[in-house]
């Protein structure tokens, strides 16, 4: 099962995100999120927050046409992305992709971005998509990621939490083999595809993966 969640930060293409959603996706909004879905042209079916970013007349729309409201306390120690990705755990989805994660307060954004390595997340598709880039973690206990797209486009490895080890990219520009890239420094950014496909692998470490199309919109 496939869910997306609208998050809310800038969302600047409501067309382009049209494009991506499918009749059978289960759509959740993480609170103001609620108005970039109906942007997109589609009613959430579960709406996740604290609702402070949420208007009460989008809130009776919404609650009108059917949408589940799951209201926590403002007081909480998780965002309401956060809250929104675990409901989607719950609920069985085995592929996420977050809309409007990225853009305005720089804390919110590398926030949304740190999301990814959340435990609960561990074994599933999740993927933050804007406009022409796609982000993604690679994990150490796989068998490694396949990065899609075009040659020409831009991959960038950037290690989280510490030293990625032991870092293997074939189907790069500048490949990667058994290679450490360290936490801090920028070694990993703005490499190239050479072909539709590559393939990245880390023994050790978390590594997230940015995909930006030299051209069009990302297609998931």
């Amino acid at each position: 099962m496939r869910a997306i969640i609208f998050a809310n930060g800038e969302f600047a293409d409501p067309q382009g995100a049209r494009r991506l959603l499918r009749h059978d996706d289960f759509i959740i909004a993480a609170d103001g999120g609620t108005h970039h879905a109906l942007a997109a042209g589609v009613v959430p079916h579960v709406i996740v927050g604290d609702l402070d970013s949420l208007p009460p007349d989008e809130q009776a729309r919404v609650e009108a046409a059917g949408s589940q409201i799951i209201r926590f306390l403002p007081r909480k120690d998780e965002t309401d992305l956060e809250l929104a990705l675990q409901h989607a755990v719950r609920e069985g989805a085995t592929e996420i992709i977050i809309l409007a994660a990225l853009g305005g307060r720089l804390d919110q954004t590398l926030a949304n971005v740190l999301l990814l390595a959340l435990p609960e997340l561990r074994g599933l598709d999740v993927r933050i998509v804007e406009g022409t880039q796609m982000a993604f973690l690679i994990r150490d206990e796989c068998d490694g990621a396949l990065v899609e797209g075009q040659p020409g486009d831009t991959v960038s490895l950037i290690p989280l939490g510490g030293d990625a080890v032991g870092v293997t990219a074939d189907g790069l520009e500048w490949p990667l083999h058994e290679d450490t890239l360290h936490f801090g420094p920028a070694r990993g950014v703005s490499n190239v595809l050479t072909a539709e496909h590559a393939h990245v692998r880390v023994r050790r470490g978390l590594l997230l993966c940015v995909v930006t199309q030299a051209s069009g919109q990302v297609d998931k």
